[in-house]
């Protein structure tokens, strides 16, 4: 492997990592997110545990992650030859900040889900597919009230979104778009299992400072 390509997928990962729900909550909160609510290190959790206009901020700066991570491209690959192998190493980038968030080191390894920052990499590498992505979110969110199902749902419609439009992609970029929904299916394999027992939480705006 190309060293600044390595090097680059390190950074990206770093930035991935960055608990930006767990450094907002002691900062401005004395809170750490991960002992109330879901205990998720997540965007969603801090909307429950520290608000909305917190956790808002929280979202966006996740997202960021990926946009920030993907753009690292510019620098170390050759911007001169964007190509399939250039977006292949874009995705590279996104997947990398995605495991930070799922795995940060700075967290032993213990994070969020990754829906945020992997709708970061997608609206830097397919802004037109985010838009899709967004509004089946928001479709379903509004039919259920559930996060949960709704980001499996919308990861679900990017892969099929890219699929459909992008026919000329090689099969290896192919796969990558195949492998975010069954990653956030994995991160999100306890709530499914709430799912199917009827005992996941519909999602309120409310503060919910419970340890449960």
């Amino acid at each position: 492997m190309n060293f600044s390509i390595f090097i680059s997928l390190e950074i990206a990962y770093l930035i991935g990592a960055i608990p930006f729900s767990v450094l907002i909550g002691k900062f401005f909160f004395g809170k750490d997110v991960r002992k109330f609510g879901s205990g998720n290190a997540g965007a969603t959790n801090s909307i429950r545990v520290l608000g909305k206009r917190a956790g808002i901020i929280v979202l966006l700066l996740d997202v960021a992650k990926g946009m920030v991570a993907v753009s690292l491209s510019y620098y170390f690959g050759n911007i001169s030859l964007i190509n399939e192998k250039f977006i292949l190493y874009q995705f590279a980038l996104g997947l990398a900040a995605a495991i930070g968030h799922i795995y940060p080191v700075y967290l032993w390894f213990k994070g969020g889900k990754g829906v945020a920052t992997f709708f970061g990499v997608i609206v830097a590498v397919f802004p037109q597919i985010a838009i899709v992505c967004a509004f089946v979110f928001f479709i379903a969110f509004l039919l259920t009230k559930y996060v949960s199902l709704s980001s499996i749902i919308a990861s679900i419609a990017f892969s099929l979104s890219v699929l459909f439009f992008y026919t000329d992609l090689p099969i290896q970029n192919r796969l990558f778009t195949i492998f975010i929904p069954l990653l956030i299916i994995y991160t999100h394999r306890e709530n499914i299992k709430r799912l199917i027992n009827k005992e996941e939480n519909k999602f309120s705006f409310k503060k919910n400072n419970s340890n449960q």
